[in-house]
């Protein structure tokens, strides 16, 4: 099998160098749904497109099977201009792929031609390229547009590459894995004065400031120590002259979590801290929640299955069993609230981070990446 697809690893290097160099951000990814729907038709797939307003599916059966599966590869680039690089770096300004998400389309590719040549299992496979993961919002629509109703699917799979981790190492942690992620804007209303008569103001920048320190308290002492959290505050706006008190401050603000329970306190406290803090200080803070990903969590039997394939295929000094949780977010969560799904790993070796603007796919892990998913649909689909 690795062979086989290794005669075809050029094509699929330069299909994967190809997307890097005319990267798509959210819902504007037209070229590269294009791209795939085209491959995956001449490879006999059948093909709908436009789920999830840029998403592709690709679906194919053989024999006489009832069982279905489905792997998904997200698509989209970033809004990041990219360092000066390789003869495939980005051609399009303030634009590139620098998660990966390039690679991670040509490896489901690969796979999706060689599943389409050999056909050796029984029942039915659907590749979904998902649009948007960045701004997580592609899986979510996909989702509503009736994706499982459509292509019913007994388990769903994904995959990221991690810069920093052995090139080619496959990473496996069942139950909670990858963080929930949410934002929140804080609009803190005071009233404007001038500088030298702070008397006359209710200044907000000041509440804002002691609502920004408040909030600094919620993972350290509201959350249990053994429960992971994030509160950062990224954003803090307001005034445009040092001689004037401003009349509003803004405060945006990035949350992650790994469970359910946690989100739904982090989103009740932050709340309760802006309220209170703008109150003690005479203003007002309206809190808009942004509702972003759940906590990727993966099924303990689905991952076992995946682990299993890769131990056959590499043996056990290409696995690493129980990857620590990673405060990373990915909507691949939202598949895998609706189907028994598992979320892989693929170390990128030593590469710059991911969202850097040095960032590279490594060619090197395509290959094997594919195998593993050809290797995983003829074991669930054996025939």
């Amino acid at each position: 099998m690795v062979d086989y697809l290794r005669q075809h690893a050029d094509e699929m290097i330069a299909i994967r160098r190809d997307l890097h160099s005319h990267p798509e951000t959210a819902f504007e990814e037209q070229r590269t749904t294009d791209l795939i729907a085209r491959r995956l038709s001449e490879w006999g797939w059948k093909i709908k497109a436009g789920p999830g307003v840029t998403g592709v599916i690709g679906t194919l059966s053989a024999g006489s099977g009832s069982k279905s599966i489905m792997i998904r590869a997200d698509i989209d680039a970033l809004p990041i201009q990219e360092e000066a690089g390789p003869a495939w770096a980005s051609r399009i300004p303030g634009r590139m792929h620098a998660c990966g998400h390039d690679g991670h389309t040509a490896i489901l590719l690969a796979a999706a031609r060689q599943l389409s040549d050999t056909k050796n299992f029984s029942g039915t496979v659907h590749v979904a390229f998902q649009p948007a993961e960045e701004i997580g919002s592609g899986a979510k629509k996909m989702i509503e547009e009736g994706l499982f109703r459509e292509f019913p699917a007994d388990h769903v799979y994904g995959l990221h590459n991690i810069p920093g981790m052995a090139a080619g190492a496959f990473g496996f942690r069942e139950g909670s894995f990858w963080a929930a992620s949410d934002t929140y804007e804080i609009d803190v209303e005071g009233f404007g004065a001038h500088a030298s008569q702070p008397h006359r103001s209710k200044d907000p920048i000041v509440a804002a400031s002691t609502i920004v320190m408040a909030l600094q308290s919620i993972v350290s002492r509201n959350v249990d120590p053994v429960e992971p959290a994030v509160v950062t505050v990224g954003v803090f706006q307001a005034g445009t002259a040092s001689n004037v008190i401003a009349q509003r401050a803004q405060l945006r603000i990035s949350a992650r979590s790994f469970t359910e329970e946690t989100r739904e306190f982090l989103r009740q406290r932050i709340a309760e801290i802006a309220d209170l803090q703008a109150k003690a200080f005479g203003v007002d803070a309206s809190v808009l929640h942004r509702n972003g990903t759940p906590p990727v969590i993966n099924d303990a039997e689905t991952t076992r299955k995946v682990e299993q394939v890769v131990r056959s295929l590499f043996g056990d000094q290409r696995i690493v069993r129980n990857v620590p949780l990673m405060s990373y977010s990915d909507d691949f969560s939202v598949f895998s609230q609706n189907c028994p799904g598992c979320y892989v790993v693929v170390g990128n070796g030593d590469s710059k981070p991911l969202h850097n603007p040095g960032y590279d796919f490594n060619d090197g892990i395509l290959i094997d990446a594919a195998t593993m998913w050809v290797s995983l649909v003829e074991t669930h689909l054996k025939p």
